[in-house]
């Protein structure tokens, strides 16, 4: 375990550990147990589509107590994340509609907008040839975009921060990141205090907004119905379902109580995933583009054909015809090969009594540990992904029978099952737009090496042969806020 752990940078992601163990014992087999007493429970790694299978779709366990603790303080585990069995079933079903594509595609004018302004903010820093945060842009980016389609609200949080976005921001640096494996900093004193007092602005704010749509809800009744101009918010829809379900007879002069709190705790819960995950993943697919010349000649090829030429154009034509996103068949494969090599977290389940994962014949007893799926050991494993470590957006695009060709389970960037992720929808339309307004317009340069002689960074600084690599600070991120510098294209 220590010479593998010197191997891997102090700040890089746990769950490149795992990972680190399997190429420097290929023979230890695909499901395995690692003890990391007295930091936490026995920890079973499932490195296979069939395990996770098991886990996640055939039998699929709780989540595992790490991340309830996690997401308590924000939501008070009322959120889709965390939430178990009827009660899990009943809001999810609350708030998919809103979730959908033939719903999101209507809101594409709407999410331009902050895309626009990311395009805007990379061309001043083209014009100041400084180097900055890519991940600092693109997640103010994303945050603008989710208070958008959930509330239907500017958040502003590329040019200042609004309340919300402040004390979001706040809250997720005090959040209990299981990466904290010190007890003062989990027991720090102040925690509790901060945690609350965020979470107050947060849900002053959201309050203030629930009551504006249940309002426009009514007006809107009251009236001829909502308008087709001002196309529906997630928060709008949830409303909607909530009601339907509701007794005809219930009083609807007053906003239930009950939708209130639990609203408030999902829309925090979707933002905090929402936001992050798509801008993070965005830092990766500009950095593969940057270090792989030909896919991004291929990239902007495609854009250039589906697009147009002109790229003063692009959002003009998006505008006019929304589904000419889903004519881009490369970009969907970039970013899909790019959750591939950095997917986004994963979450430990709960081992159960009863319950043994199986794999080539052998019971995997789960009692007393926590269950992990390793997808980002599973993305990389060479026994299902020739290459597994190079950026090959071909392997989408190629027949069945092509050895490149996916195995079956073991892409799972937004898992699968009844439990998958409810905003993959979203999270790929944003990357798809970001993509059409920024490929051709710019290049980018990751400068991980200007930043550790800057910041006199030891070594190791790599994983895997790459400096950019994902760490765990609150949430999945890639380290160092990614410090980049762009250039407008020439041509």
């Amino acid at each position: 375990m220590r010479s593998v752990l010197s191997k891997i940078p102090s700040d890089a992601h746990p769950l490149y550990l795992p990972d680190q163990l399997r190429r420097e014992y290929p023979d230890m087999g695909p499901v395995f147990y690692v003890d990391l007493w007295p930091f936490s429970s026995p920890i079973l790694f499932a490195d296979s589509p069939s395990a996770a299978y098991q886990l996640m779709q055939e039998q699929p366990q709780p989540k595992a107590d790490p991340v309830r603790n996690f997401m308590y303080p924000l939501t008070g585990n009322n959120d889709l994340v965390t939430m178990e069995g009827q009660l899990w079933k009943d809001w999810r079903s609350v708030f998919s509609p809103g979730f959908s594509a033939n719903h999101l595609i209507t809101l594409v004018p709407r999410i331009l907008q902050a895309v626009s302004t990311f395009s805007e903010v990379l061309g001043e820093h083209a014009k100041m040839k400084d180097m900055f945060s890519l991940e600092g842009a693109t997640i103010s980016m994303t945050m603008d975009v989710i208070g958008i389609v959930t509330l239907g609200t500017h958040f502003n949080a590329q040019r200042s921060d609004s309340d919300f976005v402040a004390a979001l921001r706040q809250q997720i640096l005090w959040l209990p990141s299981g990466s904290q494996l010190n007890p003062l900093q989990r027991l720090n004193p102040i925690r509790p205090f901060a945690l609350r007092y965020y979470n107050r602005r947060m849900d002053r704010y959201l309050s203030r907004e629930i009551d504006k749509c249940f309002a426009s809800h009514n007006k809107a009744d009251h009236e001829n119905g909502p308008s087709s101009h001002n196309p529906k918010t997630i928060i709008s829809l949830a409303l909607e379902r909530y009601l339907q379900k509701q007794p005809a007879s219930e009083n609807r002069s007053s906003l239930n109580a009950t939708f209130k709190s639990f609203a408030m705790s999902q829309l925090k819960g979707l933002i905090l995933a929402g936001h992050g995950t798509t801008a993070n993943s965005l830092c990766f697919i500009y950095h593969l583009l940057s270090t792989n010349p030909a896919t991004l000649q291929r990239i902007r090829e495609e854009h250039d054909d589906i697009l147009g030429a002109d790229i003063n154009q692009t959002s003009s034509i998006v505008i006019e015809r929304p589904h000419v996103l889903n004519q881009l068949p490369y970009t969907l494969a970039v970013i899909k090969e790019t959750l591939r090599l950095f997917p986004a977290d994963s979450s430990p389940r709960r081992g159960d009594i009863g319950f043994s994962l199986t794999e080539d014949g052998r019971q995997y007893p789960t009692e007393g540990c926590m269950v992990w799926t390793l997808i980002q050991a599973i993305h990389r494993d060479p026994r299902y992904w020739p290459q597994p470590d190079t950026f090959i957006p071909e392997r989408w695009l190629v027949s069945a029978d092509d050895p490149l060709h996916p195995v079956k389970g073991a892409w799972r960037a937004f898992e699968f099952g009844p439990r998958n992720c409810i905003g993959q929808e979203l999270s790929l339309l944003e990357m798809k737009l970001a993509l059409a307004m920024t490929v051709r317009k710019f290049d980018f340069s990751a400068r991980f090496e200007e930043w550790d002689q800057i910041h006199r960074r030891k070594r190791p600084t790599t994983i895997n042969g790459d400096s950019a690599y994902q760490t765990l600070d609150g949430t999945n991120r890639p380290r160092n806020g990614f410090p980049c510098r762009v250039t407008l294209r020439s041509s």
